[in-house]
């Protein structure tokens, strides 16, 4: 019986029914490799200056754990004249706040990301969760930062505690600019996920 439970919720999650929590899991993911079924979340809210950045979800050198990791390359162009990039995992993809979608996350007391840089010394201005707003609006966010990288995998953690996580459809996100990164930069996330 327990099987065929927790395949109706798996089930549920690929169809993109909204509904499923955290407490069927104990360990919600954001991202654990490519394409990996149980990544609740998509990296389609792009920030700012959005023509300088690119994604690669499945780069296979040195991932933190696994096959592969997320990789990506911010320019510093500033093509848009925002000065400044950031990127968005939504459920479901492209939800500013206008549709429904999202996970109720109550239980969880903290986001675990593992993150480093290319070349070590860059800066994320914030890394959060939650902050999406609109009609279906998260119902809390959290953040840590400035975190300065370096080219060792580090895990990061964000403190959950006594947050209102029943309605997230924004599960990470990261913001950096140009100021602090004047010639751009390659940075690199894996194993992200809520616990």
């Amino acid at each position: 019986m327990k099987k065929l439970v927790a395949v109706a919720v798996v089930l549920a999650v690929l169809a993109g029914v909204a509904g499923v929590s955290y407490a069927e899991f104990k360990k919600f993911n954001v991202y654990t490799e490519r394409s990996a079924r149980d990544n609740h979340y998509i990296p389609s809210g792009w920030m700012g200056d959005y023509g300088d950045l690119k994604l690669d979800t499945g780069w296979k050198e040195n991932p933190h754990s696994g096959t592969t990791c997320i990789k990506i390359a911010y320019t510093a162009e500033q093509k848009q004249g925002a000065g400044w990039c950031g990127i968005y995992w939504q459920n479901p993809a492209n939800n500013w706040g206008s549709k429904p979608g999202g996970f109720d996350l109550t239980g969880a007391t903290k986001l675990v990301f593992w993150a480093r840089g290319g070349k070590g010394g860059e800066v994320l201005a914030e890394v959060k969760d939650g902050g999406i707003t609109g009609e279906y609006a998260d119902t809390d966010s959290a953040s840590v930062g400035p975190i300065t990288l370096t080219t060792d995998w580090k895990e990061y953690t964000i403190d959950l505690t006594g947050k209102d996580l029943s309605y997230i459809s924004g599960g990470f996100c990261f913001s950096a600019s140009a100021t602090d990164n004047p010639d751009g930069f390659t940075i690199f996330f894996d194993d992200v996920y809520y616990e």
